[in-house]
């Protein structure tokens, strides 16, 4: 059994076939196949309505300001990351949910805006955060009228696109000079995947579709005319990975409440115990990629 890999079109074995445990909207049966060249792990077939596999519950979505500037400071570390490259400009965030991160770019001082496919969370972004944000079903079309930014940045969104690689050449089209990409996704290379394979909370049946390893991402973005500024699995957003991944993926062995109380508490003392594991270098369940644009 195997399936066309999507980027280089190579026949790829069937790797893991998993259920929906994370959200449990189906007791489908989704398999996901293994490029032995690039390294991709990819749903493969795709589901047509794949929309439904997003329960109406999938944002969480704040009241008001104060409650989106409360969500957000866990999360300033994003921008932290992106002022260590660009400072000021235009800032894009593709899948922002309710704008969390794009509500920080712009208090630091960018022009920033976000395409997103939830209209509730454009209507919140739009009409009570004062964020610009494009209601979309179609990124990519998005993408080809944005303006040309200085920044553009996906936290955990390309696992979910169709076609990650026709996507990442309008985000290359659509970056200036200088400007950078940031991108932060699951690891196919993650400790926890070898050890958990089809429970791992992070392949996310089916609504992750592609698992791209870091350097496999980098390969393709140098074609595009992007360098690696940095790449890795230690930065504070990858790091926090690690310990929802034990938790939540033990948490699904079971639906009974009690029990999934007890799997997640045994998930946090199996993080301590493989911390060293978790914590190596290219190990650990997420990567963050930085990718700038050469100055003309």
């Amino acid at each position: 059994m195997s399936a066309p890999c999507p980027r280089c079109r190579q026949g790829s074995p069937l790797y893991v076939s998993a259920r929906d445990w994370n959200r449990g909207t189906s007791h489908e049966t989704f398999d996901y196949y293994r490029c032995a060249a690039c390294g991709i792990v990819f749903l493969s077939p795709i589901p047509q309505d794949i929309g439904k596999y997003y329960p109406t519950d999938y944002y969480g979505i704040p009241r008001s300001v104060a409650d989106l500037a409360a969500a957000a400071e866990p999360e300033r570390y994003k921008i932290e990351l992106v002022q260590r490259y660009v400072t000021r400009g235009r800032l894009l965030e593709i899948g922002p949910a309710y704008g969390a991160f794009t509500w920080l770019a712009k208090q630091a001082g960018f022009d920033a805006s976000a395409i997103e496919m939830s209209e509730a969370c454009c209507r919140f972004m739009n009409e009570v955060a004062g964020i610009r944000a494009v209601h979309s079903l179609d990124i990519d079309a998005a993408l080809r009228a944005a303006e040309p930014c200085d920044v553009i940045a996906l936290w955990h969104v390309i696992e979910h696109l169709p076609d990650p690689w026709k996507t990442l050449g309008l985000m290359a089209a659509r970056l200036n000079p200088g400007g950078v990409l940031v991108i932060a996704a699951p690891n196919p290379l993650a400790f926890q995947f070898g050890l958990m394979g089809r429970y791992w909370t992070h392949l996310d049946a089916p609504r992750h579709m592609h698992l791209i390893p870091s350097a496999t991402l980098s390969e393709h973005a140098r074609g595009l005319g992007l360098e690696t500024a940095l790449s890795t699995t230690r930065d504070p957003g990858s790091l926090g990975w690690n310990d929802f991944g034990w938790g939540w993926t033990l948490a699904n062995l079971s639906r009974n409440w009690f029990l999934n109380r007890a799997f997640r508490r045994l998930g946090s003392l199996a993080g301590k115990l493989f911390l060293p594991w978790d914590n190596a270098e290219g190990r650990g369940s997420a990567y963050t990629v930085v990718l700038r644009k050469a100055v003309a």
